[in-house]
């Protein structure tokens, strides 16, 4: 069964990739390579011992998406691509809805033209916002986006639930994922962020390996016990293989017409300071690091409630932050 998987190229798009092979599906990764390296390919290779199928194209062209689902009998597809820097797209907001939204609205377009009822999205945890709920839930409350970022993956839910609410044949699930961190336990692939890292565990691991000269704690005086920002950390396999689940689930699904949305963290809140920590001790490194100001769109506290998906897929985290720092360090040391 073949499976489109755009921004196959990237960080979760690779592991989910690997995933897939290994539970039977036959990915087909669409991916321009703007932000992602061509190195993901052979790594996924590496792992699986034979290649996967790779379109090097633009996710907001409709007549290229058609054809690729036309050519490849595309039975669902997975839509990681998009831009997902907080502060880039606080600076240039009209750069992340213009392709967010787009590549979304494309994908819609050529899965209806070509008969592709499956679609599962990639979203986020910042659609929650300054949460006064924690941890949150599907239904707590959706606040203002606290960045153009958020509000893109907040506009897309909308975009998918408005669809299957016209009536559309459409099956449709937003994955919404805390902090995804880790790499594969092979090394093979991990995180490779493009420049100096936006994310905190790869500026971490760059730091341990002295290509940082010191790691910057955006903010201090947070209301958490540390004073620093709480979040969920999950290792980037567990949510690989939550994006399996969440497929079989739509495939097995009687009904042509649904959406639904899920929460896949670990439901365990972990300071950035406490990470700093346990990176130190799976490392052995001693990190240099201050406390600097806050950051434009960073929320002091989110994580997961996770009982949802839980109970209607049967999906829980099995990994620690431990084990993705870990493996995290690993992989930081093949580059």
């Amino acid at each position: 069964m073949n499976i489109l998987v755009t921004g196959g190229a990237g960080f979760i798009g690779s592991h989910t990739v690997v995933a897939l092979v290994e539970a039977g599906f036959e990915p087909i990764i669409v991916d321009d390579f703007s932000n992602s390296e061509k190195r993901a390919l052979s790594g996924i290779e590496r792992i699986l011992g034979r290649p996967v199928k790779c379109y090097e194209a633009d996710c907001n062209n409709l007549e290229t998406i058609q054809n690729i689902f036309r050519q490849e009998q595309i039975q669902g597809a997975i839509h990681f691509a998009a831009f997902k820097a907080v502060g880039e797209s606080v600076q240039n907001p009209l750069k992340y809805y213009e392709n967010n939204l787009v590549s979304l609205i494309t994908l819609l377009k050529a899965a209806h033209t070509e008969g592709v009822k499956n679609i599962l999205f990639s979203s986020s945890a910042t659609v929650y916002g300054l949460s006064e709920e924690l941890p949150a839930t599907e239904q707590t409350l959706i606040p203002k986006a606290m960045s153009p970022y958020g509000n893109t993956k907040q506009i897309s839910e909308e975009i998918l639930r408005d669809v299957v609410a016209s009536g559309a044949l459409l099956r449709g699930i937003s994955l919404r994922y805390f902090n995804p961190i880790g790499a594969h336990p092979s090394a093979a692939i991990g995180e490779l962020p493009l420049g100096v890292p936006n994310n905190l565990v790869p500026y971490i691991t760059q730091t341990g390996a002295g290509i940082r000269e010191k790691l910057t704690v955006f903010g201090g005086d947070y209301d958490t016990p540390d004073g620093t920002c709480l979040r969920d950390f999950i290792h980037v396999c567990d949510l690989a293989e939550a994006h399996v689940i969440a497929m079989k689930y739509l495939l097995s699904l009687e009904v042509d017409n649904y959406y639904d949305v899920f929460n896949v963290g670990t439901g365990v809140p972990n300071s950035v300071l406490e990470a700093i920590t346990a990176f130190e001790e799976v490392s052995g490194k001693s990190l240099h690091y201050e406390i600097g100001a806050r950051r434009d769109g960073d929320v002091p506290s989110l994580y997961a409630d996770v009982s949802k998906i839980k109970s209607a897929l049967g999906w829980t985290a099995k990994r620690s932050m431990k084990e993705g720092l870990a493996d995290a360090w690993r992989w930081q040391q093949t580059l």
